[in-house]
C-alpha cells in the first residue's frame, strides 16, 4: 500500500512540477495559410515557443513547455493579444478568424484567471475614454496627482470586483496591479518630461510627487522581470544620463556598440540598481539595439562577450544567446550539424552527403507568404546559374509529409536540387539545429565543400552579401542583381525581440501561397 501512495504522490508532485501547456482549440472560419504562436511576454528572447497550424475547420491543437507562469502573447493572422498561462494547465482557446485573438472564449484550466483578465481589460478600454489624460497632463502638479491617484482607485476598485466576480489565482490579480503600477509611472515621467521641455528645462517635481512614484515602485525586482512597460520606464528616466555618458565615451571613435556603452554605463552611474534589473536593461538594450540580421561578425562577437561577463542571471543568459544565434546564425567556420531528413520516397538523406561540394540550404514552408509569390522565381535563376559549381537542398518544415510531397512537387518543380522533409516542421530536429522559426522563413545558409558553415543565415536572395559567398564557393561571379528583387516585407518585418515588447496591435493580413 505505502508503494502505491508512494508513486502517486509523485505522479501528483511531477504533475503540479510540468511546465507543459496543452492548447487545442477552433478558429471560426480560419485559414491553413495562418499560424497560431505563442510567445513569453515578459521574456527575454521573446521566440516563439510553438507554431501552430489551423486545420481546414479552423481546429488547432499542439503543446508547449511554458517557462514559467505569466504572461504570454497569442499570435494570428497579424492580431495579438495577451493571455495568462500556467505550466501544466490545458489551454482551450476559440474565436471567430475576424477578431481572434483579440477576442477570444477560454474554456478549460486557463478560463478564471483569463475570464479575469479580459475583464478588466474591456473595463480600461472603456474607462480611458472618460479620462482627458492631454488636459491632465497641462495641469499643475497637485491638480496632476489627484488626478492619477483617482485612476489609480478606479482602476484597482474594478480589479478587486473582478477578482471577486471570477476568484482567479492571485499571481494574476498582482499581475494587473503592477502592470497599473508601471503604466502609472510612465505617465508620471512623461508629465516631468513635457513640463522640462515646454520651456522650463530646470522644471522638479516635488517631495509628494516623488513620494507617489516611490510607493509605485515598492516591488522593483517583480516589475522589471514581469512588465517590459517598466524596463521601458526606466530606460527612458536614464535615458539623458546616458546620452551624455555615450557622447563622452565614443567621441573619435566608430566602432563602439550602444551594448558596450550601456554595460558600462550601468556599472558605472548605476550602482544602486539591482543586479536583476541591470540584467534585465541590458538584455532589452542588447535585443534592441545590436542582435539584428545586418549585425557584423564583429559585433556578433562582441555581444556573445558581453553576455558572458555582465549578464549574471543563467535564464536570460541563455535566453539571449538563443536569440542571437537565431538572429546571427552559427559562426563561419563551425561544422554544419547532421540532422535527420526524409525524402518524398520515405529515405532518409544527410546533409554530410554533400561533402566535397558546396551546397544552398534552403528552409520554407508552404504556408509562408513569400515562398512561392518572391522566392521562387529568383531562386531557379540562382539555382540554374550556380547548379554546375554547388548543389541545393530544399528542407521543409510543413506540419506533414503529405504537405511536403504537394509543396515541394508543385512549387519546386524543374528546379535541380534534393527535396527533403523534417519531420515535425518547426518542431523537427533540423530546426532545432539551425535555429529555423516560422518568422525566419525562407532562409538560406551557404555550406562549404568541406560541411562548414560559409554564410549567416539569409532571408533575401538578392542580397549582395549572398551573392558575394556564393561566387567565393564557386568560383562563379553572377551578374549584379537588384537588392530590391526580392525583399520580405514580412518574413523579418519584426524580430522576436520587439514584437513581445510591443502592445497587442492589429497588422495587415498577407495572403500566403500554399498549395492544398
Amino acid at each position: 500500500m505505502k508503494k502505491y501512495l508512494l508513486l502517486f504522490i509523485i505522479a501528483v508532485f511531477a504533475m503540479s512540477c510540468s511546465k507543459k501547456v496543452e492548447v487545442k482549440g477552433k478558429v471560426t472560419g480560419g485559414s491553413p495559410l495562418e499560424r497560431i504562436e505563442f510567445i513569453e511576454a515578459s521574456g527575454v528572447a521573446t521566440l516563439p515557443l510553438i507554431n501552430i497550424g489551423v486545420n481546414k475547420d479552423g481546429t488547432f491543437a499542439g503543446n508547449f513547455e511554458a517557462p514559467k507562469s505569466g504572461m504570454y502573447m497569442v499570435s494570428y493572422g497579424g492580431k495579438r493579444n495577451l493571455i495568462y498561462l500556467k505550466g501544466g494547465q490545458k489551454l482551450e482557446i476559440s474565436g471567430n478568424a475576424m477578431t481572434f485573438p483579440t477576442e477570444y472564449t477560454i474554456t478549460g484550466d486557463a478560463k478564471k484567471n483569463n475570464d479575469f483578465f479580459m475583464a478588466t481589460q474591456k473595463y480600461l478600454a472603456t474607462y480611458a475614454q472618460t479620462v482627458n489624460m492631454n488636459e491632465l497632463m497641462t495641469k499643475d502638479e497637485k491638480t496632476f496627482l489627484k488626478g492619477i491617484e483617482k485612476v489609480q482607485a478606479d482602476v484597482n476598485k474594478n480589479i478587486d470586483e473582478n477578482a471577486k466576480k471570477f476568484s482567479p489565482d492571485s499571481e494574476v490579480v498582482t499581475w494587473k496591479k503592477n502592470d497599473l503600477s508601471s503604466t502609472l509611472l510612465t505617465i508620471l515621467n512623461q508629465y516631468e518630461l513635457g513640463h522640462k521641455q515646454m520651456g522650463n528645462p530646470s522644471f522638479k517635481v516635488t517631495k509628494a510627487f516623488t513620494d507617489f512614484a516611490d510607493k509605485l515602485e515598492e516591488n522593483k525586482d517583480v516589475l522589471v522581470k514581469e512588465h517590459p512597460l517598466y524596463r521601458e520606464y526606466l530606460l527612458t528616466k536614464m535615458s539623458p544620463d546616458f546620452q551624455k555618458f555615450a557622447q563622452a565615451k565614443t567621441a573619435g571613435k566608430t566602432d563602439v556598440t550602444t551594448s558596450e556603452l550601456f554595460a558600462e554605463y550601468l556599472n558605472k552611474n548605476q550602482k544602486d540598481l539591482s543586479q536583476t534589473a541591470k540584467d534585465y536593461l541590458l538584455a532589452f538594450v542588447m535585443a534592441q539595439s545590436d542582435i539584428h540580421p545586418g549585425t557584423p561578425e564583429k559585433t556578433v562577437e562582441k555581444i556573445k562577450k558581453i553576455i558572458d561577463t555582465d549578464i549574471k542571471d543563467n535564464t536570460i543568459k541563455e535566453d539571449l544567446k538563443k536569440i542571437q544565434f537565431a538572429i546571427n546564425g552559427f559562426k563561419i567556420g563551425e561544422a554544419a550539424p547532421e540532422a535527420a531528413l526524409l525524402k518524398a520516397d520515405g529515405k532518409s538523406y544527410n546533409l554530410s552527403e554533400n561533402k566535397g561540394k558546396p551546397y544552398l540550404l534552403t528552409f520554407y514552408a508552404s504556408w509562408n507568404p513569400y515562398i512561392g509569390e518572391a522566392t521562387v522565381p529568383v531562386l531557379k535563376e540562382v539555382v540554374n546559374f550556380y547548379k554546375s559549381k554547388m548543389n541545393f537542398v530544399f528542407v521543409n518544415v510543413d506540419d506533414t509529409k503529405d504537405q511536403f510531397v504537394k509543396t515541394s512537387s508543385s512549387l519546386l518543380k524543374g528546379i535541380p536540387g534534393t527535396n527533403v522533409y523534417a519531420e515535425n516542421g518547426l518542431n523537427s530536429d533540423i530546426a532545432k539545429k539551425y535555429g529555423v522559426y516560422g518568422f525566419k522563413l525562407p532562409c538560406f545558409i551557404i555550406v562549404d565543400k568541406d560541411g562548414k558553415i560559409a554564410s549567416k543565415p539569409f532571408f533575401n536572395l538578392g542580397d549582395p552579401e549572398l551573392v558575394t559567398v556564393l561566387d567565393k564557393q564557386t568560383g562563379l561571379s553572377a551578374p549584379k542583381v537588384n537588392p530590391n528583387v526580392q525583399l520580405q516585407p514580412g518574413g523579418m518585418g519584426m524580430d522576436p525581440a520587439a514584437a513581445a515588447q510591443q502592445a497587442p496591435q492589429q497588422q495587415a493580413n498577407p495572403q500566403p501561397a500554399q498549395t492544398k
